[in-house]
């Protein structure tokens, strides 16, 4: 599969928009909407948990071109902690429980808006990543934490 890309996240945008889906960009994908170079093989999305949430999601991931099936959609629908799509265009990961973040509502009241993407904060995604403690996380965070310095010092207000 192709790596993440603007036009990818231009499509979620566009598709979770028409349906009302919120939700953050999130993981490396949310990092590099912030500017962070690097890769990364699918959209990592952070998703508010709710079931109307979910069904919207359903329907917006559908209209992407997603394959859903009916546990799929029941999984979206209950807001299941962790969702891993590859039934598409691209690949996703919608996530309703990361780790390192409490609460959707927190995250969603930090958030960065990136040209209409709304993107966790690089303090969330550093923090889920470091909680997460997956070896391909700790081997990105000191990347991720060096980023997260050069942003605060240059990020539009």
């Amino acid at each position: 599969m192709a790596a993440f890309d603007y036009r990818q996240a231009l499509d979620i945008r566009e598709a979770f928009a028409r349906h009302g889906v919120r939700y953050l960009f999130i993981g490396k994908a949310g990092a590099i909407l912030l500017g962070f170079p690097d890769t990364t093989q699918d959209a990592d999305l952070f998703v508010d948990r709710s079931a109307e949430n979910g069904r919207a999601l359903a329907g917006a991931l559908r209209e992407l071109g997603f394959a859903l099936s009916e546990d799929h959609a029941r999984d979206l629908e209950r807001g299941k902690d962790f969702v891993q799509l590859k039934s598409g265009p691209f690949d996703v990961d919608i996530v309703f429980a990361p780790d390192g973040i409490e609460r959707f509502e927190d995250a969603w009241q930090r958030r960065v808006e990136v040209e209409g993407f709304p993107v966790c904060h690089i303090d969330d995604i550093i923090a889920s990543k470091a909680a997460a403690n997956r070896v391909k996380d700790r081997e990105s965070l000191p990347r991720l934490r060096s980023f997260r310095e050069y942003w605060l010092r240059h990020r539009r207000s």
